[in-house]
């Protein structure tokens, strides 16, 4: 894995690192979205353009959030690497962690 997405990005779902990400691997899911860490090349374009900075590289995650590492791999276990973001849309599902947490963040 490369970077990760944690816990500002639930219920906000941004967008602006999708537009920025060359290789199309930010996927969305129901409530927040998820970098395929096969498809990631590892650029970091995608952190500095998050607005609620929710973009880390897997070793800087801050201890609070660091269930959202296996959140991101979760994520990936059935869609497997579809080859792009943009080929698959939004996908309706989130790991069980993403899915039981209360609403937060505010809408993009």
């Amino acid at each position: 894995m490369t970077y990760i997405i944690a816990e500002p990005c639930v219920d906000v779902l941004d967008r602006a690192c999708v537009e920025e990400c060359p290789v199309d691997c930010i996927y969305e899911g129901g409530r927040m979205l998820y970098i395929q860490p096969d498809e990631c090349v590892d650029c970091g374009a995608c952190e500095p353009v998050c607005p609620v900075e929710a973009i880390f590289y897997e070793d800087d995650v801050p201890d609070e959030w660091e269930p959202y590492y296996a959140a991101n791999v979760d994520f990936f276990n059935d869609l497997g690497s579809p080859g792009g973001a943009s080929k698959v849309g939004k996908v309706d599902y989130d790991p069980p962690f993403i899915k039981n947490l209360p609403p937060m963040g505010e809408e993009a």
